[in-house]
């Protein structure tokens, strides 16, 4: 009897595919933010005010643009992989929060939110064959959270 087709055969290839791709998309994202200065930080980081904070927009500005660039180009190369999606994760969740309080409705928010769920699903899912972290650290690497 014939062994049964895998039709997922492809997987570590796909997993590639989507790292590259949602990577690269995150740079071309977070590019203007990190090169828009300290006035751009300013403005992003002023989502923090939905949490009471009224002082450290220009820092928590930096870190979403840190995490949508750094993040998106390392998340292409599979290098700190689970560091990486946490940060996107983590800005992902902040922006969901911004829309919603803004008054932008499910439609205004559910990019970031369907962005926030690809990223935890990475988390678990990890960087796959083709990436640094499984060529700096070969098998080991599957079972990093750094």
């Amino acid at each position: 009897m014939a062994a049964p087709r895998n039709f997922y055969r492809f997987q570590q290839e796909g997993l590639l595919l989507l790292r590259v791709g949602i990577g690269f998309m995150f740079i071309l994202h977070g590019w203007p933010k990190i090169t828009g200065g300290m006035e751009m930080w300013e403005k992003v980081g002023s989502a923090m005010s939905v949490f009471g904070l009224s002082s450290g927009f220009t820092f928590f500005g930096f870190m979403a643009a840190f995490a949508e660039t750094v993040g998106g180009l390392f998340l292409m190369l599979g290098f700190l992989f689970r560091p990486m999606v946490v940060l996107l994760f983590i800005t992902m969740v902040m922006a969901t929060i911004h829309h919603l309080a803004a008054g932008d409705g499910f439609g205004g928010a559910s990019h970031a939110l369907e962005a926030a769920i690809l990223f935890l699903s990475l988390f678990f899912i990890g960087p796959g064959r083709y990436s640094l972290d499984n060529k700096m650290l070969g098998d080991t690497a599957k079972n990093r959270l750094y």
